[in-house]
């Protein structure tokens, strides 16, 4: 009850606050489990994603740990289904607990670049943490690309925000007998950013720049080993 009630205020503040458009709400599953993979620009975008989908069994969002120091915003946070995270930490055991309730038919919502974007609001490098989840709890990835119409584009008061959902991604293979493989994991890896680059171009209003395609190394013949420990708790 508490979350139904602080979901509604929600969405009646963030109604008053900005011009919020949301595109593709049924790719989200209205049954069972999935794994949300936003693009990040605001500290507040978790909001605009959890208010977009609105209904459904909450779900559990991983935020960065720095956003529960506040008594009052801890309390708010958690019942949103918060989970802190500790960045650049690795957290296997909470990796653990997220994927037991992906598992259980809890949708997840990760920030896959693991921290706001530093790139002039174009996404950033991926992590692992939201495939991992994904590929363990066998749950459809579902791209989520929040677009904020300002010339910056970045967040702005009263500004008009689109939270556009694409179609599902399938559950992510990283690999055997419990190795992720790194090949695998990139491959996944591009096809969110590509999800994310499409939405943007067939959303974003005609005055807004096009997205800079992305840079990527050529396929290589080797994987060096330390991709298997980048930090997953993004």
């Amino acid at each position: 009850m508490i979350y139904v009630i602080c979901l509604t205020g929600a969405w009646v503040l963030w109604h008053l606050a900005f011009r919020i458009q949301v595109v593709g709400r049924e790719n989200i599953p209205t049954q069972g489990s999935f794994v949300i993979v936003p693009n990040h620009i605001s500290a507040i975008d978790p909001v605009f994603v959890v208010i977009a989908r609105f209904w459904g069994k909450r779900m559990l969002v991983l935020a960065k740990e720095e956003l529960f120091k506040n008594a009052l915003l801890k309390w708010i946070f958690t019942q949103f289904g918060a989970v802190a995270v500790a960045r650049g930490k690795g957290d296997t055991q909470l990796l653990d607990h997220v994927s037991e309730g992906c598992r259980e038919g809890r949708g997840v919502l990760i920030f896959a670049e693991g921290t706001r974007s530093k790139n002039d609001g174009w996404p950033g490098k991926l992590k692992s943490g939201a495939f991992v989840v994904a590929a363990e709890a066998n749950a459809p990835l579902i791209p989520c690309r929040i677009i904020y119409c300002t010339r910056d584009r970045e967040m702005h008061l009263f500004c008009k925000v689109k939270v556009c959902f694409g179609a599902p991604i399938p559950a992510p293979q990283l690999g055997e007998d419990g190795k992720p493989s790194s090949a695998r994991l990139r491959e996944n890896k591009h096809l969110v950013e590509d999800a994310w680059r499409q939405l943007y171009q067939e959303n974003k209003p005609d005055w807004m720049p096009d997205q800079p395609l992305p840079q990527r190394r050529a396929a290589r013949t080797a994987v060096p080993e330390e991709e298997h420990h980048e930090d997953t708790a993004g």
